[in-house]
């Protein structure tokens, strides 16, 4: 979720608009009421969204390898949140890079307007 989210934000940053912040909080909102359902008390529920904020910015800064002509996911980032991923010439790991550019590349074409509501339409 959080690599699409970013992905989301990403576009919209490059397509020099501001991401709704409405968004923003209806998705960590959402995340929280699931993790009240599943039992978690106020302490944990707010150790683990500190953290999950934290993954988020982590990914949405190293999500991009510095490059000005083609989207490219960073490796560092995709072996450090996905082990089974952890050789880049591995064809499963070739699919996950390929998919998440094919959805860069999907968003980017969207109007801004419907761009959030759209993506969830996204095949590869």
């Amino acid at each position: 979720m959080f690599m699409h989210f970013s992905i989301l934000m990403i576009v919209s940053k490059k397509k020099g608009k501001k991401f709704d912040q409405k968004l923003y909080d209806f998705f960590f909102h959402n995340i929280e009421n699931n993790l009240r359902e599943n039992g978690l008390g106020d302490v944990a529920v707010n150790t683990k969204m500190k953290s999950l904020n934290k993954t988020l910015y982590d990914i949405l800064l190293k999500i991009e390898k510095e490059n000005k002509i083609k989207f490219k996911m960073s490796e560092k980032l995709i072996s450090r949140y996905f082990e089974d991923l952890d050789d880049p010439n591995a064809k499963r790991y070739k699919e996950f890079e390929s998919y998440f550019s094919n959805f860069y590349h999907f968003c980017f074409e969207l109007p801004l307007e419907i761009m959030v509501r759209d993506a969830i339409n996204f095949k590869n």
